[in-house]
């Protein structure tokens, strides 16, 4: 199986030499798993997108510093790539940047949220109407967190499948082959702590200090992985349960 990634935003240039990038998260995390996955990257934020939307089986787009609402050319055209994908029933899952732009493309609307920063280990409460791919679902998972912007208003159809108080639409679904979550999966401790730590003087200090505390939290990445990747199998996934 090939997954394509779109990258919309760059690890922090302090952090490179020992973090690399969001594609080499998701491609460690998943990897993991099955380390017969092959992947490709499109950094879309310097306008590299993909010529065919069945090069991957699948497609994964990242976090990223920028907000929807700029409506950069990039972004724009990341929308109408997003629509085409869903359109032609690929999988394809939102992370972050990655839900709020997947969440707008297709009729939603993102703001930056009055509510503040959401940052560190986030619980998240899953939906008794969860999809098939979660399968046993726990009636709670913890994720690491790091944005400002939320949606807000749901595109039609769309199916919250986890929320939390501070982030009420913190993932959802769009018919069979479309989802996406706020917080990141890929992030585990050593890169968020490094991130709060890079971002120490454009965070609030209380804010900063509770995120910190929090990373002593026991994560939910591996469950979410092999979350993430029956979703992106797709009906193999169903076909081999």
């Amino acid at each position: 199986m090939k997954i394509g990634i779109l990258e919309t935003g760059l690890v922090p240039e302090e952090l490179r030499d020992e973090f690399k990038s969001y594609p080499s998260m998701f491609e460690t995390m998943l990897g993991a798993l099955d380390p017969e996955l092959a992947f490709q990257t499109w950094t879309v934020l310097l306008d590299q997108f993909p010529e065919d939307l069945n090069a991957v089986d699948a497609w994964i787009v990242t976090g990223s510093k920028h907000g929807v609402y700029e409506n950069e050319p990039w972004m724009i055209r990341l929308q109408e790539l997003l629509r085409d994908i869903v359109a032609a029933q690929i999988p394809v899952f939102g992370v972050c940047f990655g839900h709020q732009i997947l969440a707008a493309a297709l009729g939603g609307t993102v703001v930056k949220s009055d509510k503040g920063w959401g940052i560190g280990v986030h619980e998240y409460t899953t939906s008794k109407t969860a999809p098939i791919w979660l399968g046993n679902a726990p009636a709670k998972f913890k994720l690491n967190a790091f944005h400002q912007d939320q949606v807000i208003e749901l595109p039609e159809g769309a199916n919250v499948w986890a929320s939390s108080e501070f982030c009420p639409y913190a993932a959802i679904q769009y018919g069979e082959t479309a989802a996406s979550i706020q917080p990141h999966p890929e992030f585990q401790r050593p890169y968020e702590e490094a991130l709060l730590k890079a971002r120490y003087t454009l965070l609030p200090e209380d804010v900063h200090s509770k995120a910190t505390k929090s990373l002593d939290e026991k994560l939910d990445s591996q469950l979410f992985a092999k979350w993430m990747l029956n979703f992106l199998r797709g009906n193999r996934a169903v076909k081999a349960a």
